[in-house]
């Protein structure tokens, strides 16, 4: 009753490091195939034209320009592969968009399947709870950054699309849906022609968005064809399981106050330790961390290989009265974690339009939006 699609475990060729630290102007020609190898040993420093992965926010370890790098996804989860969820995570028995609105943790209510209602309006904490309970015996999770820098990387080799995602701008939430023309411009409030969301019933098309049994959706999907990913540009944000330390980068900064992360407290699945004000966070395997920063144009604080940084520069560019930061690559938006939203998003919603994409990331709170949801991982 769920979908998930195989990322085998690979290696890509560095071509920027992402030490990026303040913004500059965007060069869009910098768009190019990545190539990667396939196979199970990680990269080592002792081998000629690889390194060893560097595993944390900013470090840049021995890697050079160049070089084969291991993603840092498959180290973590010490597994040869990963099993990504094909769509969005729906709310099972959800019959309308606010029905899929839920803030709970239950396990049993999640569906990743095509034309059916996104889950939103939760915290991040019960996202990972709903995520981690659903199937233990495949060790699923809620979908960390580095994950989704797995499947960017792999998308922009000649095994993926290697061009930019199609949007999904259906404003209903609903998942696999794709636009049927690209957006000409960013960020709107209002229903542009250069920007166009459409709201369908389910599994209908419309007359600007049309839904993923259509052949015209696979636009949509990471490999552009139905093999492949879809809803990782526009549709929801999607929280990602990835926070930034606080000021002593010593532990995660959970949020702006207790309401945001209450969920957290007490230990449940496999615990970690107890940091700020009595949080007690999952096992480290679970989450990315990121160094503090007030700034959201910090970009060198990027985890190598997370699909953020190495795919700038960055530039502010002004879409009517809103102001976003985007980067090289398809003009999809940057903004880094800092003090007041520490919980990276990724893939942008169906208003930012042409600032949405696979290398979209973003900044939240971690508590709940109504058009922010989450993804579910198995590592198996």
């Amino acid at each position: 009753e769920s979908y998930f699609v195989w990322i085998p475990k690979y290696s890509y060729q560095l071509w920027d490091l992402g030490n990026y630290s303040s913004l500059t102007s965007i060069n869009t020609s910098k768009v190019h195939e990545i190539p990667i190898k396939f196979g199970l040993e990680n990269t080592s420093d002792d081998n000629v034209g690889e390194c060893t992965t560097p595993m944390t926010s900013g470090a840049t370890g021995n890697c050079k320009i160049g070089d084969y790098m291991t993603p840092p996804a498959f180290i973590t989860m010490g597994t040869n592969g990963l099993w990504v969820g094909k769509f969005e995570t729906g709310y099972k028995g959800a019959t309308s968009t606010s029905g899929a609105e839920v803030n709970n943790g239950d396990a049993n209510k999640v569906q990743i399947k095509p034309n059916v209602y996104g889950w939103r309006n939760i915290q991040v904490a019960n996202a990972h709870l709903a995520s981690y309970n659903y199937k233990r015996e495949y060790d699923s999770h809620m979908m960390k950054n580095t994950e989704w820098g797995a499947v960017a990387y792999l998308q922009h080799s000649k095994y993926g699309s290697a061009t930019s995602i199609r949007i999904n701008n259906n404003s209903a939430y609903i998942t696999g849906y794709a636009a049927v023309s690209e957006p000409t411009c960013g960020y709107t409030l209002d229903n542009r022609a250069c920007n166009i969301q459409e709201s369908t019933s389910l599994g209908a098309d419309g007359t600007y968005t049309i839904n993923y049994l259509n052949p015209n959706s696979q636009v949509a999907s990471t490999t552009g064809n139905y093999t492949g990913i879809y809803d990782m540009s526009g549709g929801a944000w999607d929280y990602m399981m990835a926070v930034m330390l606080d000021s002593t980068n010593s532990a995660p900064l959970s949020g702006r106050d207790s309401t945001y992360h209450s969920n957290f407290n007490g230990a449940y699945g496999e615990g970690g330790g107890t940091f700020i004000g009595g949080i007690n966070f999952p096992n480290p395997k679970y989450f990315d961390t990121y160094t503090y920063s007030t700034s959201y144009t910090a970009f060198n604080r990027r985890i190598l290989g997370d699909g953020t940084s190495e795919f700038g520069a960055f530039a502010s560019q002004t879409y009517g009265s809103e102001t976003r930061q985007i980067g090289s690559w398809y003009v999809d938006e940057g903004w880094c974690v800092r003090s007041l939203s520490p919980w990276v998003t990724r893939g942008g919603n169906f208003l930012v339009g042409i600032g949405a994409g696979i290398f979209d990331f973003n900044a939240a709170v971690g508590r709940t939006y109504t058009e922010i949801g989450f993804r579910v991982v198995l590592a198996v």
